[in-house]
């Protein structure tokens, strides 16, 4: 294809093609287009739209953003990250739109005509162990060891799906709250380890081409502490759910977090915004913990927002920090946020600060607190899809591959 045909207002089949050259092109694009369309819906019923199925709206809701949303996301940063750490060359081609096929068709074994449904079930739960397997063998080839823990944490993304789905199916009872806890957890844990890892390294890339002495000094205790206790929370929420121990131990977890986030030179940052947005999406963790600590300790009505602040703040502010710098990096694009992408950081603020504080507010508010604040969320990734869908379909500007 020729520069000006790439350049082009259209996209023809040679741009199309560019989509399955690396796994973050596919994936991210899924994942902006799988939260329009989830929220979408889940702004319509807010609005009173009907709603004929006896799976009710909040449990689709909730699985399609861990396994719709979240999951692809998970999938194009691990398909991307694997090939930096082992040297070997990305899934591409007909394999990674096989892939995205499998997790398209996924969701629409999730839809709500399907949730009794076995076959629908069996597709729904192939994605993650089919990812693992594709990520397993260039990690084993590398003798990449310790990143081969990320096949396990997708092992056991599947067995809090299956929970779910059993639950769904008819074959379970009081299993699917299990299943969310779970996977909330094990997103929680990836967060804290991926996080851990690139925003300190990010962050000091950057603010040494300002200031060359500037360092962010390792704190190897405290982060297998942070580590540590963010696992211990996993088997806590299972085990020892509503209950003072687990508010203790969240407690403790959120002030390790927050511990850790300080030491990286957050306030350094505050002239690059895909900087500011990595320590904002963390530090929406140290939140939520605190205010789940509040909730189990106090009984403080404010702390019922947590998984909000969790999920809204921390998994979706993350996910769209990594989507937005890795898209512009491994396309060979300058590291600058355009001002589309800055709004869209603020308008994803505001609707994780809506999301979790509408349960303390009067009841008249509560609803379109709700509704305002998923369309805040929604509107911030259809700006990505404006400022990326150029630049997730067509080659890269320098004809490198990727």
């Amino acid at each position: 294809m020729s520069r000006t045909s790439s350049q082009s207002g259209g996209f023809n089949a040679g741009a199309w093609l560019a989509v399955f050259g690396y796994g973050f092109r596919p994936f991210f694009l899924l994942a902006a287009l799988a939260a329009l369309t989830l929220m979408g819906a889940w702004v319509a019923v807010g609005f009173g739209t009907a709603w004929p199925f006896e799976l009710s709206p909040a449990a689709w809701h909730g699985h399609e953003m861990l396994f719709g949303f979240v999951a692809a996301a998970v999938a194009g940063f691990l398909l991307t990250a694997v090939p930096s750490w082992t040297g070997s060359p990305p899934l591409s081609g007909a394999p990674l739109a096989a892939l995205a096929a499998l997790w398209l068709a996924g969701r629409i074994a999730s839809l709500p005509h399907f949730a009794a449904s076995l076959p629908a079930a069996l597709v729904d739960l192939s994605f993650f162990p089919v990812l693992g397997a594709m990520l397993a063998a260039p990690l084993l080839r590398a003798g990449k060891l310790r990143n081969t823990v990320f096949l396990l944490l997708l092992l056991v993304l599947t067995s809090g799906n299956l929970l779910i789905r059993l639950e769904w199916l008819g074959m379970t009872a009081g299993t699917a709250g299990t299943g969310v806890a779970l996977t909330v957890g094990i997103v929680l844990l990836m967060v804290t380890v991926i996080g851990g890892r690139i925003v300190p390294a990010f962050t000091q890339n950057a603010l040494r081409r300002i200031d060359p002495s500037f360092a962010i000094p390792p704190r190897p205790f405290l982060d297998r502490a942070t580590i540590l206790l963010t696992l211990l929370l996993i088997p806590a929420d299972l085990a020892l759910p509503e209950t003072f121990a687990l508010g203790a131990l969240a407690a403790v977890a959120g002030l390790a977090h927050a511990l850790r986030l300080a030491g990286w030179g957050g306030a350094r940052t505050l002239h690059d915004p895909l900087l500011w947005i990595l320590h904002l999406g963390y530090g929406w963790i140290p939140v939520a913990l605190a205010l789940k600590a509040a909730a189990l300790l106090l009984g403080a009505p404010l702390g019922s927002g947590w998984l909000h602040a969790l999920t809204v703040g921390a998994f979706s502010t993350m996910i769209l920090a990594v989507m937005t710098r890795a898209a512009l990096g491994h396309t060979g694009r300058e590291l600058r946020a355009a001002p589309a992408t800055v709004l869209a950081y603020l308008l994803l603020a505001l609707a994780a600060a809506l999301r979790s504080v509408a349960a303390v507010l009067p009841g008249a508010a509560y609803l379109p607190s709700v509704i305002l604040a998923g369309i805040a969320w929604a509107a911030a990734f259809a700006l990505f899809v404006a400022v990326y869908l150029p630049i997730l379909t067509r080659p890269r500007p320098d004809g490198r591959p990727g």
